[in-house]
């Protein structure tokens, strides 16, 4: 397994994160939705494995300033995950959620931001449900962390932190639909080890 490319990785294996995907949005549309007490549409659009080095340019400019929250993943399987949004993104979301009307060029306080990381746990959240149903592992989320930062500086800590245990990263690109669209992008960084129970879970063999 450690000498696993992508180019290994089969079919079978692309189709079941794309119903980790699907399944995530569906749990997180539900979530969401009541949350923020407006109807909410949530659909995958694209769902990669990749190199972590290679997320920068996945997501968009790296000079882009974006919201990120990151948590880390305990239990059966070890590693980092995050969800990424643009500013105006999130500015309609904590708009909604806090009945507010606030433009993406008014800064963040401490309430939104406290907002936006419950956001960003229920629909990481949604989306480990998934992975866990699927394989029957546990898999446990830690308290979210948020920054508002460029998107270079954002994606270097879990590409430094996960250099050293492998090289792929699951990106779930994912579409909220609402009054406006909004795109936003799941990133699930297993450590090596974990990486091999999750196939091995999904019946692949390594």
């Amino acid at each position: 397994m450690g000498n696993m490319t992508l180019e290994d990785v089969n079919s079978m294996y692309l189709d079941v994160l794309k119903e980790i995907g699907n399944i995530g949005a569906g749990n997180a549309t539900s979530a969401i939705a009541g949350m923020l007490g407006i109807k909410v549409d949530m659909n995958v659009p694209n769902v990669r494995l990749m190199e972590v080095s290679q997320l920068g340019m996945a997501v968009g400019a790296e000079d882009e300033t974006i919201v990120g929250i990151f948590l880390e993943v305990e239990n059966d399987i070890e590693g980092s995950m995050m969800f990424l949004l643009d500013i105006p993104s999130a500015w309609y979301l904590v708009n909604k959620l806090m009945m507010t009307d606030r433009g993406p060029e008014t800064p963040f306080g401490e309430m939104e931001l406290s907002a936006l990381k419950e956001i960003g746990n229920i629909i990481a959240g949604s989306y480990l449900s998934a992975l866990s149903s699927l394989t029957k592992l546990v898999i446990l989320p830690s308290v979210p962390y948020i920054a508002v930062d460029m998107a270079a500086s954002i994606l270097s800590v879990p590409a430094i932190q996960f250099g050293q245990f492998g090289d792929n990263a699951l990106l779930i690109q994912t579409e909220i639909c609402a009054d406006v669209a909004i795109n936003g992008y799941f990133i699930l960084m297993p450590e090596q080890e974990s990486y091999e129970k999750i196939l091995s879970a999904l019946g692949i063999s390594v």
